[in-house]
């Protein structure tokens, strides 16, 4: 378990720095324009049925989660899965 946790968390740490990167491409493309893409714009990009059937869902069946859950989809995508993959480093990583 330890172990997974720990490709979990290298995963998400390398998720982070390639989004980072996306957007820092995407702002000099721009002509210096910050852009920020967040996690809601990224599913919305892999799999666009996909998010909306989860907010559909969350709004059916989940309601008094909805806006926690819609906070949570704002964030930045590189801030996002970065703290979560550096906070699994921390937690799971290797004991002396």
């Amino acid at each position: 378990m330890t172990v997974f946790m720990r490709l979990l968390s290298l995963i998400l740490i390398v998720a982070a720095l390639v989004f980072l990167g996306a957007d820092a491409v995407s702002s000099l493309e721009r002509g210096g324009e910050l852009t920020v893409r967040s996690l809601d714009a990224i599913w919305g990009m892999a799999a666009p049925h996909g998010l909306a059937q989860f907010k559909s869902w969350v709004q059916n069946h989940a309601a008094f989660m909805a806006q926690a859950i819609y906070s949570s989809l704002a964030l930045p995508a590189w801030a996002a899965t970065g703290v979560l993959g550096v906070i699994f480093a921390f937690v799971f990583g290797r004991r002396h």
